[in-house]
Parts: structure tokens; sequence; C-alpha cells
């Protein structure tokens, strides 16, 4: 009995098992049923979005067309259409294929109808009444690539600030439109040049009357300088506006090898540069000249400005300083004055505009010449008032000293003649009478007059004979 009551039992277990692997199998098959409609859905429009530029090509110009296997078609109504095609870097320029079977070369083409620029990465054609229907392009073509199709590229820059500086340095950014809808291919970079261009007036009322077209800014998509990421559809330009104050016409110009697009902007008004220098000499004490540094307070907020800078001073040296502390003063600095010369001053100046917008200034260079250290003191030759020199008694001093050299010079010569005369005495005595016509060895000389000392004693000498006689 109890095994029966056993099967019955296990037979129980073994049918609710089975039934609720079947549902479970069933949950399963609904949700792969579910999962395969959403792929389809997915598909279906994806081909939809796919094939949907197809049937508008050439009644909006789209923005690109999907390529399937390198083909892609064109409407019978499109009159003349400027396609970009995207190739592996140094590859050769693709080949069209018309309809027809007929093939484009780059180089071997009608110039009238069909005009091809070829660069590294890519082809740019331009082609006037093209054969409607498909066409193909038989080259390396990049994988999921797209034929860019051009009919109105713009580039939509920031708004350039109310209030600008001379001198600015300032970042914008910018995207690019064909035919209204954002470019996002990054390739699309190396096919276009953007920049931006201002253009005088000619207001005689304003400072760059007169003065050339300055290019003030170039675009770039590449991750260097100020922008962010390379690739990623957004261009940033370095605007430095080392030009006059003045009234300006900007101009936004999208070049491409086939043609130029230029938009113009609002009139602006560049400011002077609001950043001013001045220097007191001695103005830090004995040895050192003050710099002093202050902004126009109708534009700029005194508080905000931050300075960084650079002395240059008459022999070369260079030396750095940053004032940063804030406040309503006039920001100063002191400069070593131990020499004479030309001092240079540069200055990048950082502050926020009274509306609020924050800048960065490249002030223009400030230059003064100071004068050396002062000379230390000379003493005053004057002795209580008196000039030692023209008092008598430094000369009474000087006729002392000079006679009494005299004086010694006279006895000394006397000494001298007195000894000489007891030397001759004897030896006159003893020597005989020379006769007066005979002539001597010692009357015999070169010179025919004594000099110097020899006259000297040639003189006593004649005085010692006429005694004799």
């Amino acid at each position: 009995m109890r095994v029966w009551f056993y099967w019955v039992i296990f037979l129980s277990l073994f049918i609710h098992l089975s039934a609720g692997a079947q549902s479970q199998e069933d949950e399963r098959d609904a949700a792969r049923q579910l999962a395969d409609s959403a792929v389809q859905n997915a598909q279906s429009s994806n081909a939809t979005i796919d094939t949907s530029p197809l049937t508008e090509l050439g009644d909006e110009y789209t923005n690109s067309i999907q390529l399937l296997q390198n083909r892609f078609r064109v409407d019978y109504n499109v009159k003349e259409i400027t396609m970009v095609f995207f190739r592996e870097y140094g590859s050769a320029p693709v080949v069209l294929v018309r309809p027809d079977g007929s093939k484009l070369f780059q180089g071997r083409v009608d110039e009238e109808k069909v005009q091809w620029y070829d660069a590294d990465t890519f082809d740019m054609i331009t082609i006037k009444d093209p054969v409607p229907g498909p066409w193909q392009a038989v080259g390396q073509v990049l994988p999921q690539s797209r034929v860019m199709v051009l009919s109105n590229v713009e580039l939509h820059a920031e708004p350039l600030p109310n209030v600008l500086f001379a001198g600015e340095i300032l970042k914008s950014t910018a995207y690019l439109t064909n035919n209204g809808k954002p470019i996002e291919n990054k390739q699309f970079r190396d096919v276009v040049d953007l920049e931006i261009e201002f253009k005088s007036t000619n207001n005689p009322n304003y400072g760059n009357f007169g003065t050339n077209d300055q290019r003030i800014a170039t675009f770039k998509d590449d991750g260097r300088g100020m922008d962010e990421r390379p690739g990623d559809g957004v261009f940033t330009g370095q605007f430095n506006l080392k030009i006059p104050a003045g009234e300006w016409k900007p101009i936004f110009r999208v070049s491409t090898p086939m043609y130029t697009r230029e938009q113009i902007g609002e009139l602006i008004v560049l400011h002077e540069n609001p950043v001013s220098i001045d220097v007191e000499m001695d103005g830090g004490g004995e040895g050192y000249h003050k710099i002093i540094i202050d902004v126009d307070r109708e534009l700029v907020d005194i508080e905000s400005l931050l300075v960084d800078g650079k002395v240059k001073f008459p022999n070369s040296d260079m030396q750095n300083f940053s004032l940063t502390e804030g406040g309503v003063d006039p920001r100063e600095h002191l400069i070593v004055a131990y020499e004479e010369g030309i001092f240079r001053v540069k200055l990048t100046a950082y502050g926020t505009t009274m509306d609020g917008r924050d800048f960065i200034l490249d002030v223009p260079e400030y230059s003064f010449v100071a004068e050396g250290p002062a000379e230390p003191e000379v003493e005053d030759p004057l002795i209580n008032g008196k000039d030692p020199i023209v008092d008598g008694t430094l000369t009474l001093i000087l006729v002392a000293v000079n006679g009494s050299i005299v004086l010694i010079g006279v006895i000394a010569a006397a000494v001298i003649i007195i000894m000489r005369k007891k030397a001759s005495a004897p030896k006159q005595a003893n020597s005989t009478a020379k006769p007066s016509g005979e002539t001597t060895d010692a009357d015999l000389t070169m010179e025919s007059e004594p000099k110097g000392f020899k006259k000297l004693l040639g003189l006593f000498k004649k005085r010692e004979k006429a005694e004799k006689e």
C-alpha cells in the first residue's frame, strides 16, 4: 500500500515539474518573439533612415548618403552636385562609374563639367548635370564612409562679446552645418578652412581708419591649443586682438578646395587697452623704483585684476613677478634701481569686465629711462669755510720746502769746489810749465766746448792758472 502511495506522489511531482518547465519554455518563446519583432522594427526604421536620403537627393541636397557597396544614386533633377569621398591616407583618387558604365578618372575629365580636387585623404568632385541613376565609387574608400553632398556649408560661431579690448586673447568655438544640418563626420575637418577676419569700416572717428584687413583667428578641430577634443565637430579659435582699437566688421569665412563662403557679422567697437602703467622714480625708497598698474574702472572691475609680469633691466637681466592680491587700490611693484638705462615692463592681465565677462589681456610693453643709484657724497674740501690752498700757511710751507732743497744743493756744490781746489794745489806746484805753443794729449778732445760738469771744472782751472801767473 505504501508503494502505491509513493508512486502516486512521484507521478504528481513529475507532472507538476513538467508543467512548470513548459510554462517557462512558453515564456522564453514569447520573449524571443518580442525581441525578434523589436529587432525587425529597428532594422526597418534604419532602412527607412538610410533610404530616405536616396529619395531626397537632389530635392534638398541631403547632408549625406550612406554608401551601399560604394554605390549611390543621383536624382534626375540635380543640376550640379559636389561630393566628398574619404579614403585611406595616401591612396590613389577614386574612380567614378556612371550609370551607363563609363568612368571618370582624376585628371581625365571635361573641366567645363567636372572639377576634381584630390588630397591625401579625400576627393572633392563637382559635376554639372550629372547622369541620373546609380553611380559607384571605386577605390580605397574608408569603411562606413559616406559620400557627402555639399550644398550650403556654413560656419556657426559664438557671438562676439559686446565689450572687446585691443590686445585681448579670446577663445571662441564654432560648428559647421551642411544645408542646415550639423556635420558630424570627423574627416571633414581636413576639407575646410575656417577663419575670421576683421575689416576696418574706415570711420574717421576711430583710430583704425585706413587700417588693412586683419586675420584674427583660424578655427581648428585637432585637439591642440585651446581645442578640447580632436574630431568632435567643435572647432575652436583663439583670437589675439593685437590690432588698433576702433570700429571693425567681422567676416566669417569657410573655404573648401572648390569654393569659399563668407558671412558678415555685426559691427563691433574694439576699445583701447584698459590697463595703464606708470612709474615713480625712487618711489620705493632709496634704490627702488615703483611700478603702478591701474585700469579703466568704467570698463574693468579693479578688484578682479591679477597681473603676471616681467621686467627687463638695462643689462638685459630678466625678473618675473606676479600680483595676485585684490583690492580697490592700484597694483604696485618695486624694481631694484641698481643701474641706469632703459627698463622694460611686459604684463599679462586677468580680470572681469563690469558686465561680468572674464578676459585675458596682453598689455603693450612699457619702458622708461632711469638713473642709477645715487653716488656717495664727496667731503667738502673747505676747512672751516677756508680753502687751505688759498690760505698763506700752505704757501709758506711749500716755499720753505723748496728753499731748503735749493740751499742744500748750493752747499753741496760749494763743498765739491773746495775739495777739488785742495786736491789740485800740490799737483800744480810739482808740475813744470808747459810751452805755450805745445799741444798735449789733454788738449785733444772731440767736443768743441766743455759741457755740464766738465765746463764747471774748466772755469775753476782757468781761475787757478790766472792766480799762478
